[in-house]
């Protein structure tokens, strides 16, 4: 049976309502960036995420372990550098800021893959694609613990909103928000839905109110 997130992994990956969620360990190629989103940094980002991706899931039907799956959604770790986070203390927009922004990009990786096949397969790539952010993915397990996740629906300039819902929801839960870090996991693909339908689930780690 072939590995499908959007049936296996609802809870993680589509909750059907805001909630707090442990989230299980898992593992990421993962690569850094910074600046706006959607430039021509971010493209690369993503594009060497998903040709390492790809070139595993097609390459790896032989090796032990292996089951089929489809490639996981592209997710996101979003921060502001130090001079978005004085600014936004000052009170500007997060949407007036997005060039101050730094962002951890990610793909999910099944359990199988080891870092000598994602060593190889990564070299592979980027004899293919000459994308030279291949070279600075890394294979990173990692714990995210407790968080309050729900879907957004909308621009991804909406956000904010979403946000502040959320804080309110886990502070009436008993929980607040452990850091200004949140990370989004991209349900829709923006090239092929209008910005007013985009799925977007929203996540940032949260920890008992004293």
């Amino acid at each position: 049976m072939k590995y499908e997130w959007r049936k296996k992994d609802k809870d993680i990956y589509l909750p059907k309502k805001m909630e707090i969620k442990d989230i299980p360990t898992m593992q990421y190629l993962t690569v850094k960036g910074a600046g706006i989103p959607g430039d021509e940094l971010f493209a690369e980002c993503v594009g060497a995420l998903y040709a390492v991706s790809y070139a595993l899931k097609m390459n790896l039907k032989n090796k032990e372990g292996f089951y089929d799956y489809t490639v996981f959604p592209l997710e996101g770790i979003w921060d502001l550098n130090e001079e978005g986070r004085k600014l936004y203390s000052e009170g500007i927009s997060i949407v007036e800021l997005k060039h101050l922004m730094t962002y951890t990009l990610m793909v999910r990786q099944p359990e199988f893959i080891t870092e000598e096949l994602f060593t190889e397969y990564r070299d592979i790539a980027y004899s293919k694609k000459k994308n030279e952010k291949i070279l600075e993915l890394k294979l990173e397990t990692i714990d995210e613990g407790e968080v309050c996740q729900f879907i957004h629906i909308g621009s991804y300039d909406s956000e904010p909103e979403t946000f502040r819902q959320m804080e309110e929801y886990a502070k009436e839960s008993g929980y607040e928000r452990a850091e200004k870090t949140h990370k989004e996991i991209y349900i829709s693909d923006p090239s092929k839905v209008a910005p007013e339908k985009l799925k977007t689930t929203l996540k940032f780690k949260v920890k008992r109110s004293l």
